[in-house]
């Protein structure tokens, strides 16, 4: 890896495994692992679409924090700030899919190694060659150590002049809901950017208008806000925008979650090459609807000749849609003037 990380993560990843097939967790007996940890995900993304990610966490002394450790390193992700601890296990989770509803996952991380991470955790010298400092909601619903690391993180960030962006990523089984709101919003005020789905401003802020969304966290001191609408694609705001950027169709949603995470990696890809937030949100709605299209978090993440190619297709069907409406307008003026 290069001295100067584009991205720099922090947050826990836990073994996942993932069912052969569909149906409830009590009647399925096969499983294949795999990684799970929305930071990582979001890591790898980056790492996929040829940009330095580096994460950093706090695994157990055991086969699980190897495993984890060695798959987020082979896909690409710098990991040398990552710590084995002795005394506290690697977290587990167990995903069941329904054909009919939204996919369950179920947590074995109570004291966990990442729980235990504090502001020692995150050297200085990894902030200070950070481009971004990218956090989630998770990491501060961890433990009261990790919320420390959380806010002394951003206060560094700072001083580095490191832009922090947040994805609120709301984990309403780790903690109380007004200690969560409490202190997301005041982990926004500490952030440039803040990634929301519109479920996450409706928690937070009590309203699910993208557009107030955006407003109240821009209010709060964030830069950019871009709300994630699903298949709608995403509203994104900032000093010199506050558009609607269309989504991107799939044939076929196989597993949506780790889509979030897909989307913050393209977001922060694109303005680290320098794209406008309109442009880069367009790239982010790409990666998110590729993310779906794979079981598992990381395996649907893509390269960028498979964005590249998503991307053509929108534009080419864009183009279509536009011929026609304008050929159908040119048969109307026709039949008018007959």
């Amino acid at each position: 890896m290069n001295d100067e990380i584009d991205v720099l993560t922090i947050g826990e990843t836990m073994v996942l495994l993932n069912p052969h097939e569909s149906g409830p967790m009590r009647h399925v007996v096969d499983f294949r692992k795999r990684i799970g940890g929305a930071e990582s995900n979001m890591a790898v993304g980056l790492a996929r679409l040829d940009h330095d990610a580096a994460w950093i966490s706090r695994l157990g002394s055991d086969p699980h924090g190897q495993y984890v450790r060695d798959t987020i390193r082979g896909a690409g992700v710098d990991t040398q700030y990552v710590t084995f601890d002795a005394e506290a296990p690697t977290g587990l989770m167990f995903k069941e899919r329904r054909e009919l509803a939204e996919s369950r996952v179920y947590y074995y991380r109570d004291d966990s190694a990442a729980s235990r991470m504090a502001p020692d955790d995150l050297p200085d010298e990894a902030l200070a060659n950070a481009r971004y400092l990218h956090l989630t909601g998770i990491t501060p619903a961890l433990s009261e150590s990790c919320r420390e690391l959380v806010f002394d993180a951003t206060r560094r960030a700072q001083e580095h002049g490191v832009t922090v962006s947040l994805d609120p990523n709301l984990r309403f089984k780790l903690w109380d809901e007004t200690m969560m709101r409490e202190t997301l919003l005041s982990l926004v005020e500490e952030c440039d950017v803040v990634l929301p789905g519109i479920e996450e401003g409706a928690v937070l802020l009590g309203t699910d208008d993208p557009e107030r969304i955006a407003t109240e966290f821009r209010a709060l001191g964030a830069d950019e806000v871009v709300v994630k609408l699903g298949a709608d694609g995403a509203f994104v705001a900032s000093d010199a925008v506050a558009e609607t950027v269309t989504g991107y169709e799939v044939e076929r949603v196989v597993d949506p979650v780790g889509a979030g995470d897909g989307f913050a990696a393209g977001y922060l890809s694109g303005r680290l090459e320098g794209l406008d937030p309109v442009r880069a949100t367009d790239r982010a709605n790409a990666v998110g609807a590729l993310a779906t299209t794979v079981t598992g978090d990381i395996e649907g993440l893509p390269t960028r000749s498979e964005l590249r190619s998503l991307q053509v297709t929108k534009t080419n069907k864009s183009d279509n849609n536009r011929s026609l409406s304008v050929r159908l307008a040119v048969k109307s003026i026709r039949r008018t003037q007959l």
